[in-house]
């Protein structure tokens, strides 16, 4: 299970309905229906996170389209020594993750993972394979409104050099022994990245999913 509380998973829930709904329906009773469980969850997020309910439901109300779980991409890149590629991450106050963010579209989630390790970390990666399909919310990460899917990516080095960005401020390559302790939870988790190290060692793994 996913040890969120029952007020955030039922919001969720009902952002999604409600979202989904307002996609395909076409009766104008359903649509004032649809937009009132919509400030129902939004109610309910605002009780449950102390945030406006104003901008709540700002956020659900830009959410159009079928509801689906949003897609981040993590690149598990090592170099020749067996290190793994870590940046700094400017928005969450300075901590170590692995490159990676939302997917955009037009891009496969292979391309977005090298995209993203080129803009942050100025290296060229080529992937190698999935290493993992995880869910957020059941990896233990912090409890967000939105459900998401994380793809790593085991990736080899491939050229380039260090380059910090708007989104990072250094750059770092880490031994499974020497990952800092100050990570980004809500980016990547030791156990992630542990894991990273097994795919590395163990090209015959499955990629782990769940």
């Amino acid at each position: 299970m996913s040890g969120e509380p029952d007020w955030l998973v039922w919001a969720r829930e009902i952002q999604a309905i409600a979202q989904t709904g307002l996609t395909f329906t076409r009766d104008p009773f359903d649509r004032e229906r649809y937009e009132m469980l919509r400030t129902i969850a939004a109610r309910m997020m605002a009780a449950g996170t102390g945030e406006a309910v104003a901008r709540i439901e700002t956020l659900f109300a830009g959410q159009e389209g079928y509801a689906t779980p949003k897609i981040d991409v993590r690149a598990a890149v090592f170099d020749a020594a067996g290190r793994i590629l870590m940046v700094r991450e400017v928005l969450d106050g300075g901590r170590w993750t692995l490159p990676g963010g939302w997917a955009d579209v037009n891009l496969t989630p292979a391309e977005n993972a090298v995209k993203e390790v080129l803009e942050e970390s100025g290296y060229i990666a080529t992937v190698r394979r999935l290493a993992a399909v995880w869910d957020r919310t059941r990896q233990g990460h912090d409890h967000k409104a939105f459900s998401c899917a994380k793809l790593f990516f085991l990736c080899d080095l491939a050229g380039g050099e260090a380059a910090t960005s708007i989104e990072t401020s250094e750059i770092g390559w880490f031994g499974p022994d020497e990952i800092p302790a100050d990570l980004s939870l809500g980016r990547v988790l030791p156990a992630q990245i542990g894991r990273m190290f097994d795919h590395y060692r163990q090209p015959d793994l499955p990629a782990d999913f769940e």
